[in-house]
């Protein structure tokens, strides 16, 4: 079977969120499953490439001129990348001083539209978008080629004026959304599948509540909408084998987890005592509920417990942790940006992981504190729900602890009792092994999306 699997972001070349390092461990895994996949990406520009052909592809005026240049990533392995008009920057959709660059739908529809064009040029088996930017392709793609959709984040849409209904292709029409064009409300109308990034959050965007203004046209698709949960790569997170780390540990032998604990408590400048430390490393935005934290920070020293945290982007956010930090050195830390030796420090580390979203798609962070024998506190949420059983519902199968609702409150009380259970070694163990046991990898995920391709090649 061959694909063409087409996404705006691709670790490690174009990484801006979870989309990144989901379309990499997907892609790479359904290769080593036997499936032909075309990734096909923009070309932002520098990317460089083995053994290069040139594809030039019959593009309206528009859109073009357009063409592919296919090689050998070093990383990636095969790789597509399209040039269209603008789609060449330094960043993927921000401008330096972070506003998002004004061409964007242009940009991202030409793309689609190249897409359309390689598609057309020689037909696989099956097409497979990722969110908004690769949505428009399905105006031009001829409606008898089996298509999937995946949802990574429903908050970005990339709705814009209605005038590009006149331009994206035949099937545009389905993209008229209250006047405007949405690449996503038509790639749902037209798309074979859509698969939201975890179970519970294909039921979250159902709801007024979760679905991002969208619901009513997810819920007329019916069981088109599906959830399958991510994965991550286990061989990048493995903490038997991790360069990065002072100590390497396994589920069957965790004692290197104190060395790093210590190195984690030097770093910060804490002090070396029984109170237990919980990390936090996200981007700094609204959806992450970073905010929710901050109210907490003021009662650690009444929990007890120390909270460190890395991380970058929104400046007030930065602003605030960066005074609590200074208010409460005992107490909390702070490092500003992103440092790759550190994030895996924290994850190996520290003996609670934080994440108190608002709302979580699937959320890639839970899973690799697991894999390191890390207890997830976290927001009852999309995948979170998934992935994250509370140990005090279910004694058995708990892996962590989960806040009601996303609230300062909620979140201090799923923080004091994760403090309370896991003060008893052996309960905390357990907790611990059984993060680490589960196979959080991307083989079963692409058993799924398999099925699912041969189903929809096979009509069914």
């Amino acid at each position: 079977m061959r694909i063409v699997f087409a996404t705006a972001e691709l670790s490690p070349i174009a990484t801006v969120g979870g989309l990144a390092s989901a379309a990499a461990g997907l892609s790479a895994e359904l290769r080593r499953q036997g499936v032909q996949v075309d990734i096909v990406m923009p070309d932002y520009g520098g990317i460089e490439l083995a053994d290069e052909r040139i594809i030039d592809l019959d593009m309206p005026e528009w859109a073009g001129p357009g063409r592919v240049r296919v090689g050998l990533h070093d990383k990636v392995g095969e790789l597509h990348l399209v040039d269209v008009p603008g789609i060449a920057r330094s960043h993927p959709y921000q401008q330096p001083n972070g506003e998002g660059w004004r061409d964007n739908a242009d940009r991202f529809f030409r793309f689609s539209r190249a897409v359309a064009a390689f598609v057309e040029l020689d037909p696989p088996d099956l097409v497979h978008l990722n969110d908004w930017h690769t949505g428009t392709a399905l105006a031009a793609i001829d409606e008898a080629m089996p298509s999937v959709v995946s949802i990574h984040n429903l908050a970005y849409q990339g709705t814009t004026d209605g005038s590009w209904l006149n331009a994206i292709g035949p099937r545009a029409r389905h993209y008229e959304w209250w006047g405007a064009t949405n690449p996503l409300t038509g790639a749902f109308a037209l798309a074979d599948a859509i698969v939201a990034v975890s179970p519970n959050y294909a039921a979250e965007i159902l709801t007024p509540e979760g679905g991002c203004g969208v619901h009513a046209a997810l819920a007329a698709r019916g069981p088109a909408l599906m959830g399958i949960l991510n994965g991550i790569d286990t061989d990048l997170w493995d903490p038997a084998t991790d360069p990065l780390l002072p100590a390497r540990f396994d589920v069957a032998d965790l004692s290197g987890k104190q060395t790093n604990r210590q190195a984690l408590l030097d770093r910060f400048g804490f002090a070396d005592d029984r109170v237990p430390v919980a990390t936090v490393v996200t981007r700094l935005t609204p959806q992450k509920g970073i905010d929710l934290l901050l109210p907490v920070l003021r009662l650690l020293a009444d929990v007890p417990v120390r909270v460190a945290v890395l991380g970058s982007g929104d400046e007030a956010l930065a602003h605030e942790l960066r005074m609590a930090a200074a208010a409460y050195p005992d107490e909390f830390g702070f490092v500003e940006g992103y440092d790759e030796a550190l994030s895996h420090l924290m994850f190996a580390g520290a003996d609670l992981f934080l994440m108190p979203s608002r709302f979580e798609p699937c959320g890639l962070t839970q899973l690799q504190a697991m894999r390191y024998g890390t207890i997830p506190v976290a927001t009852a949420v999309g995948g979170l729900v998934d992935t994250v059983p509370d140990a005090d519902a279910d004694v058995r199968n708990g892996r962590g602890f989960l806040a009601a609702q996303p609230t300062s409150i909620d979140l201090l009380a799923a923080l004091f009792r994760a403090v309370r259970r896991t003060g008893d070694n052996r309960r905390k163990t357990g907790i611990q092994k059984r993060g680490m046991s589960v196979d959080w990898s991307w083989a079963s995920p692409a058993r799924e999306y398999i099925d699912l391709y041969e189903r929809l090649v096979a009509g069914d």
